[in-house]
């Protein structure tokens, strides 16, 4: 028999125990398609007395989790450890020089690290796989990669984040607030403790920043994505949303044009006829439009034991195939540095929405700012007055530049008739 590709996993929670499921629940299939069998040799994690679920009394313990990256008996490393730095990044490190390949489900190390790690990767002649730091268990970079490697991709964009969509979905179907749906998203076990890298648009934005990479053939640039999560969103925003023919979205945008490179996650207005609009609760979902193909759309389960397990183990099957080649399709020196694309001249319609004191003059306050900054409006729409006495003004723009939509939110900031921060969401176009 074929000699088994052997593999040591450092980090034993949801992911890295489901990796084990998986493996004992397929493993013959797994070695037919891998050509081989692939074997667990050891596993690294903080708690050696916890109880995952799985039977660890077979493989190897080691306590010294770094030391995975010199370990004879392992081929290739499995981080599944986490963080951008730390411990994450000194293994892959490691693992790599030592000449072993590395598969990890860590976007964030991989949206700031990725780069490097891909040089250090090349260098050896050895793999960097990392189809589980995007959408989970959905095939997203392997798409990119591999079935539209012949195209040329125009855009691409999605829903990246299953916290916050569920936490959307639950809004909208439901009628209830923000933070008492935060709340049971974080009951239910769909959102952490401290839920931040999820509501603030952050963990989408590692990912938006890995899928631009493959979509444009450029370097990752994670500090040029520009952020905005949903914290801020208002039940009243999904229902006039809704009145409009639309559902509320946070969504994850990135083209590559002449004037450089455009990523933004931020909540977006999606028309019912669009693909997007219907994926609801924890999943994901990513466009990818092609020159030759066209649309692309995948949709699945972005996290969970199952399918980012399914990621890892398919990223295993590849390498015991023998199947390297670069971390990003192309080479890294290959990659393109492309300047961040400035946003004013963009053009879109857009949904605003402020909260404003009931009085006489509030009205024509908002219209002249909107007419001094060249903004045309093709709805605006007042709701009753809340508790506080103030009341909701939703206003729907006509397409234009999006440097005049700021500049009409700069000239009402401060002004005494408002009541807290503007909300200002792109409308995305079917």
């Amino acid at each position: 028999m074929t000699e088994p590709l052997r593999v040591a996993i450092a980090g034993l929670g949801t992911v890295g125990a489901g990796v084990i499921r998986l493996l004992d629940a397929n493993g013959a299939l797994i070695a037919r398609r891998a050509g081989r069998p692939i074997e667990i040799v050891a596993v690294s994690a903080r708690d050696r007395a916890k109880d995952r679920g799985v039977d660890l009394s077979r493989f190897d313990w080691v306590d010294d989790t770094a030391s995975l990256a010199a370990d004879a008996r392992a081929d290739v490393v499995v981080e599944l450890v986490g963080g951008a730095d730390g411990p994450a990044l000194t293994l892959t490190r490691a693992a790599l020089a030592n000449g072993k390949s590395v598969v990890t489900a860590n976007k964030a190390m991989i949206a700031h690290h990725g780069l490097e790690l891909a040089r250090a990767a090349e260098g050896r002649g050895v793999a960097l796989k990392f189809e589980a730091a995007v959408a989970g268990g959905v095939p997203v970079i392997k798409g990119l990669r591999e079935g539209a490697a012949a195209n040329e991709i125009g855009h691409v964009y999605g829903i990246l984040n299953g916290t916050c969509n569920f936490i959307l979905s639950k809004m909208e179907a439901e009628g209830r607030d923000f933070a008492e749906v935060l709340d049971e998203a974080q009951r239910l076990g769909f959102a952490e403790a401290d839920p931040s890298f999820d509501i603030d648009g952050v963990d989408a934005a590692h990912k938006l920043s890995i899928l631009a990479s493959f979509a444009f053939g450029t370097r990752p640039a994670f500090s040029d994505v520009a952020i905005t999560g949903v914290r801020h969103v208002l039940a009243a925003d999904i229902a006039e949303a809704a009145t409009l023919g639309y559902r509320v979205r946070l969504v994850g945008v990135a083209e590559a044009g002449k004037n450089g490179l455009f990523q933004r996650v931020h909540p977006h207005l999606v028309p019912l006829d669009h693909p997007l609009a219907h994926v609801t609760g924890s999943l994901n979902a990513v466009v990818a439009e092609g020159n030759f193909v066209g649309r692309l759309f995948f949709q699945g389960r972005g996290a969970g034991d199952g399918p980012t397990a399914s990621a890892v183990v398919a990223d295993l099957i590849d390498i015991a195939r023998g199947e390297f080649g670069p971390p990003y399709a192309e080479p890294a020196e290959a990659l393109a540095e492309q300047p961040a694309a400035p946003t004013g001249e963009r053009r879109g319609r857009a949904y605003l929405r402020l909260m404003v004191a009931d009085k006489v003059g509030v009205l024509a306050e908002i219209a002249a700012a909107m007419r001094d900054a060249g903004v045309s409006i093709e709805r605006l729409m007042q709701r009753g007055a809340n508790a506080d006495g103030s009341v909701l003004v939703a206003i729907v723009t006509h397409e234009g530049p999006e440097r005049a939509v700021a500049a009409s939110l700069d000239r009402l900031r401060g002004s005494p008739s408002l009541v807290g921060e503007p909300m200002w969401m792109h409308i995305l176009e079917s």
